[in-house]
């Protein structure tokens, strides 16, 4: 791992949500991520199974990772999930994103968060990223795909 890439964890590591929820990014490398997170008795709705919004969260930090993973400033503009099967407690969530488009500012990833005991598909959502003109690690802006910037 070179310096810049190290920068650029050691940055996306310091998403506080990221380690109040107890998930971890645990793969980064540019244009994709992957996070962890196991499901605590305190994440789950009033029917017993993983409320919607810890989900999100985490394909949305896994998106965000992968979104910033080349020192590029990028923030989240759309998400669309689909929620496929209901977990629990106990359960522990993959969330995967992939970098699949760039034109100008604008950069397109595709997330999927599985059960790590079964694979079965538990959500999958398509995230939109806006690139800002500005770099939180010293890189080559032309390492980003298709980088033109605000």
């Amino acid at each position: 791992m070179t310096s810049t890439q190290q920068q650029i964890a050691a940055y996306i590591e310091r998403d506080p949500f990221v380690r109040h929820l107890g998930a971890r990014v645990e793969i980064l490398s540019p244009g994709h991520s992957r996070a962890t997170l196991t499901i605590g008795e305190e994440m789950v709705n009033f029917h017993g199974v993983t409320h919607g919004g810890v989900i999100f969260a985490l394909g949305d930090m896994a998106f965000a990772a992968a979104a910033n993973s080349f020192g590029q400033t990028a923030v989240a503009i759309n998400v669309a999930i689909n929620y496929l099967k209901p977990t629990q407690a106990g359960d522990r969530l993959v969330a995967e994103a992939r970098y699949c488009h760039a034109e100008g500012p604008m950069a397109l990833y595709t997330v999927t968060i599985t059960d790590a005991r079964t694979g079965a598909l538990v959500a999958r959502s398509e995230d939109l990223a806006y690139r800002k003109k500005s770099w939180f690690a010293p890189t080559d802006p032309a390492a980003s795909p298709a980088s033109d910037g605000e």
